[in-house]
C-alpha cells in the first residue's frame, strides 16, 4: 500500500458544512446561532478574563505599581572564579571570548567584572564596568581592566 492507493471512500476528509446558504443546505436561515442575542452575532467570542463568576485571574494577581525603564541597562555578573576556568594564562578577554566561553549568552547584555573566587593568571580583560576589588585583584596578578 502506497500514498496513491489511499481513497476518501471512509470519509477520510470530512466536507465542512456551508452554514446561512439556504433552508435546503439544513443550516440555512440563522445557520445554527439560534434566535438573537450576543452569541447570534458575529464577532462573538468567550473572553479570556471571564470565568463564569469565580473570581478571575487577572484580579487575583498583585497590581504593580510604578513603570518599567525603557532603556534599563542589565548587566552579566562575571566573576573573577569563572575566568580563572576558563581562560589560559596571559589571554586577553573582551566579549567576543566571553560568549564563545559560555559565560555571556546575550552579545547585547553589559559586562560586570565582579571579585567572588580567586585568580592565578594574568588577563587583559575588556568589560562594560567592574567592582574595585575585582580590579584590584586582576592588576595583583600583573594584568589589566579596560572599561569600554
Amino acid at each position: 500500500m502506497s500514498l496513491q492507493d489511499i481513497q476518501n471512500g471512509n470519509k477520510i476528509v470530512k466536507k465542512a458544512k456551508r452554514l446561512g446558504r439556504g433552508y435546503g443546505s439544513g443550516k440555512g436561515g440563522k445557520a445554527g446561532r439560534g434566535n438573537k442575542g450576543q452569541q447570534a452575532r458575529t464577532g462573538w467570542t468567550i473572553k479570556a478574563q471571564l470565568e463564569g463568576g469565580q473570581t478571575s485571574f487577572l484580579m487575583k494577581i498583585p497590581k504593580l505599581k510604578g513603570f518599567k525603564a525603557i532603556n534599563k541597562v542589565v548587566r552579566t555578573p562575571i566573576n573573577l572564579g569563572d575566568l580563572n576556568e576558563r581562560f589560559e594564562d596571559g589571554a586577553t578577554v573582551g566579549m567576543k571570548e566571553l560568549i564563545l566561553s559560555g559565560l555571556v549568552s546575550n552579545a547585547k547584555s553589559e559586562v560586570k567584572l565582579l571579585a567572588r573566587g580567586t585568580l592565578d593568571k594574568k588577563l587583559t580583560l575588556s568589560v562594560h564596568a567592574a567592582s574595585k576589588a575585582a580590579v584590584a585583584a586582576v592588576e595583583a596578578k600583573g594584568g589589566s581592566v579596560t572599561l569600554l
